[in-house]
């Protein structure tokens, strides 16, 4: 069975797997409550969020390319790309 795009986090590229969060690309907090979303491992979103702030985050980092334009996200994703899809480490904080 192939794989569809849906079945991809769109941060690592590796396959979906349990944890996963839905992510707004406009934070809640920034006014995008109803605003699309996208699913991606747990720990794709929490180093998102542990980079970013939401101020970052409405401004200038509101698609995945822009997120991937970052080094310190360009260096996650590289060693990432290594681990399980199910990989999960609880270690990455989220930014206050």
């Amino acid at each position: 069975m192939s794989e569809t795009i849906e079945n991809i986090c769109p941060l690592c590229g590796r396959p979906l797997d349990v944890p996963c969060n839905k992510h707004h690309l406009l934070p809640i907090s920034k006014g995008g409550k109803h605003t699309p979303t996208i699913l991606l491992h747990k720990i794709c979103h929490d180093k998102i969020h542990a980079v970013f702030s939401e101020t970052e985050l409405k401004r200038n980092y509101n698609t995945i390319e822009s997120i991937l334009q970052q080094e310190e996200m360009q260096r996650f994703v590289k060693w990432l790309s290594k681990k399980e899809p199910s990989y999960y480490d609880k270690s990455v904080k989220m930014k206050k």
